[in-house]
């Protein structure tokens, strides 16, 4: 009797202990493009703010924005950092992803897309592009800033040319060489262009409405685990005001994390980071009009079912 008094006392504590002890953790899975507007994500992971709120993050990273849709087209990431454009084409017949946060937003000097015309062009100004080919990644919020900027520069539809160059090393070398007269670029590799002899003709630092870039999530994370997308947002809040209180500190995130090239590294100074806020209506249906006029989406997207300011600290 006294034995099974004993296993019945050890067995309580042992279920107590394990009461008693901290929830695991939830878990989420990005999908990251080795660009400057992660910055706040890899901060907020080295400085152990995701754990401080209550959630893992692993990043997965991918090479190009098709794969990264296609990793989460195949639940295999929970979001990423992207654009409106690639959200509403997700959701085109029913609402697959939500946009929770901007993610970086060009402010006055700090421009997120850079129309560079080639050193070897002749062209110096914006007026220099008339009728020139400009190479972009079509279909992709490259095209879509470099055309709202060139319409806001007074040119009409018959003076704007793009060509397709969707790799930006190929880009990059065909403006060294002067093959291309002129192409889009951006941050912090419009800057490498321009140190190889390229000369920045137009960027989107005077309108934010058209090269920022969003966070979201799938909306499938969204609805089963609401309070791990709010933990994650909470982190990014905390690291951007770090990153924007002292740039310099992370210089080694953004070695470590490829996010600015080596020759730039010293003299760079990363942009401003936006605090919490997700995009207007008015800028998403400017971006969905654009897609309409390319032929890439036949019906509206709903903002409201798209954008989720909900879970912002």
């Amino acid at each position: 009797m006294r034995n099974k008094i004993i296993s019945i006392s050890l067995s309580l504590i042992f279920l107590l202990s394990a009461c008693a002890s901290p929830a695991e953790p939830a878990s989420l899975k990005i999908a990251v493009l080795p660009i400057i507007d992660t910055l706040p994500m890899y901060v907020a992971q080295q400085a152990g703010l995701f754990m401080k709120h209550g959630v893992s993050v692993e990043f997965i990273p991918v090479a190009s924005a098709p794969e990264r849709d296609q990793i989460l087209a195949a639940k295999q990431a929970d979001g990423t950092i992207n654009e409106t454009l690639a959200v509403m084409l997700f959701n085109k017949e029913s609402v697959q992803m939500q946009v929770v946060r901007y993610a970086l937003r060009p402010t006055e000097g700090h421009g997120h897309f850079f129309i560079i015309a080639s050193g070897q062009s002749g062209i110096t100004s914006v007026d220099g592009l008339k009728g020139v080919e400009i190479g972009v990644s079509q279909g992709t919020v490259i095209e879509y800033v470099t055309e709202r900027l060139l319409q806001a520069a007074g040119f009409g539809a018959d003076e704007i040319k793009t060509i397709a160059v969707p790799k930006i090393p190929d880009r990059m070398a065909l403006l060294a060489s002067g093959e291309l007269k002129a192409g889009v670029m951006p941050d912090p590799l419009a800057s490498l262009v321009v140190a190889q002899g390229g000369v920045i003709v137009a960027d989107d630092s005077k309108y934010p409405e058209y090269g920022f870039s969003v966070i979201s999530f799938r909306k499938a994370v969204i609805e089963e685990n609401p309070q791990a997308v709010k933990g994650f947002l909470a982190a990014i809040e905390e690291a951007t005001t770090l990153v924007n209180a002292e740039p310099a500190k992370y210089k080694n995130v953004l070695s470590e994390q490829s996010l600015v090239p080596a020759p730039l590294l010293d003299a760079y100074q990363p942009p401003v980071f936006p605090a919490a806020g997700v995009p207007t209506e008015a800028e998403w249906q400017d971006a969905m009009n654009w897609l309409k006029e390319k032929g890439m989406l036949d019906v509206d997207v709903s903002y409201a079912d798209s954008v989720n300011a909900t879970l912002l600290p």
